[in-house]
């Protein structure tokens, strides 16, 4: 039996196993009326969020009237590729006819306000963006800290293969002996001194900054030679994300309202003897891939992403390449952010039915919003009309 073989049979074992404790602990729960729980059974988990979709004209989403279209046409285009019909007639609206872009929406769309079990017709609007950091191919006393790209030893289990209904869920590990075992936490990645089976796509000085290049899942290296290249999200080593800056803000460090990515920063260079444990907080650690020179980042439709038009989304409850409008307000700001999006990207911190991580650009300027932005808001998803609603992806 060759490697590759033994490594298969050991991860459907594994898998198989996975799913029997599924289906035990589900057998156990404690059913309604029942006096009192059995001691083997688990706490009874809260049951999982879900979405309420509500048909609503044009005129109840807020600015509609206003907001410019022709832009919004344009992002929908770029990844529209599953609307079939209706993205071969995106097409041929003229670009920047502002009246034919509108009138291409309204009617081919129908409106849906989202509400979620948890939180109602708002939520959270978070920013992401591209950063620019500076680099080098290869190491030196200065640039010491690696950008990786996937490891060799990294397993990946789509758990969708094994029953359907868990779609979306994949285990990530790697071989120990006989077993499957969590991969490296972010400290323990870090502690190895780039001592991994993984490439190493270039070199930086600052590890907040390539901290920050894999909150935001992608971003440019400006190398020492005065080439560019992009960096794009590969893969993660399955650990959840957890916030640095809410960390921080539980222990003390800051108050709250400061608690962007540019008092982040300030921390850190006030704090450098706390900052590798303050790290470590959030175990979850991106790879890079390297990508050809594009108009943009390249989001989850594996397109460039488009400033300020494109937007992170849970997967679970807005198909991606939809349009969706959103009516939040700009970063520290109560001036009001109304426009109609495309949902071109997904995030391990973007988790809910009104939840969104709006994309500015790239650079410093862009770096700027999406680091203050933390607002609420509402979103509509726009439907072809007449057909039903589809499951998420």
């Amino acid at each position: 039996m060759n490697a590759a073989s033994a490594r298969a049979r050991l991860i459907s074992r594994i898998t198989t196993h996975i799913l029997a404790a599924i289906v035990l602990a589900a057998g156990c729960a404690q059913l309604p009326g029942t006096p009192s729980p059995c001691p083997q059974c688990p706490p009874p988990k809260p049951a999982p969020e879900t979405a309420r979709y509500e048909a609503v004209p044009f005129a109840d989403l807020p600015g509609w009237d206003h907001a410019l279209m022709a832009p919004s046409l344009r992002a929908f285009s770029s990844g529209c590729r599953r609307f079939g019909q209706l993205c071969e007639a995106a097409a041929s609206v003229p670009a920047g006819d502002e009246r034919a872009a509108r009138e291409f929406f309204e009617a081919n769309f129908s409106p849906y306000a989202l509400a979620s079990s948890e939180t109602g017709d708002r939520g959270l609007i978070t920013g992401y963006y591209e950063p620019v950091i500076e680099g080098s191919r290869t190491r030196s006393d200065v640039n010491r800290y690696p950008i990786l790209g996937v490891p060799d030893d990294l397993i990946v289990v789509d758990l969708a293969a094994i029953n359907p209904e868990l779609r979306n869920l994949r285990l990530r590990g790697r071989v120990e002996g006989r077993r499957l075992v969590p991969y490296y936490s972010r400290g323990e990645i870090d502690g190895r001194n780039g001592a991994l089976p993984a490439p190493v796509i270039a070199w930086t000085a600052d590890p907040v900054e390539l901290f920050f290049l894999q909150v935001q899942g992608s971003g440019q290296i400006q190398l020492d030679g005065g080439e560019r290249i992009r960096a794009g999200f590969a893969d993660q080593n399955g650990h959840p994300y957890r916030s640095l800056g809410r960390y921080l803000v539980d222990r003390g460090e800051m108050p709250l309202e400061q608690a962007s990515m540019q008092g982040i920063k300030a921390w850190a260079a006030a704090n450098p003897g706390k900052l590798q444990d303050a790290l470590n907080y959030n175990a979850s650690y991106v790879f890079f891939r390297e990508l050809p020179a594009a108009d943009g980042p390249i989001g989850a439709l594996n397109i460039a992403l488009t400033a300020e038009y494109s937007l992170a989304v849970d997967r679970r409850f807005v198909p991606l390449g939809s349009p969706v409008y959103l009516a939040s307000t700009y970063p520290l700001s109560e001036e009001r952010l109304e426009r109609l999006m495309a949902a071109h990207d997904t995030g391990g911190a973007i988790r809910g039915v009104v939840r969104a991580d709006f994309f500015w650009g790239g650079g410093k300027d862009a770096g700027a919003l999406a680091g203050r932005m933390r607002q609420q808001g509402k979103m509509w998803l726009l439907w072809p009309r007449g057909e039903p609603l589809p499951r998420a992806d």
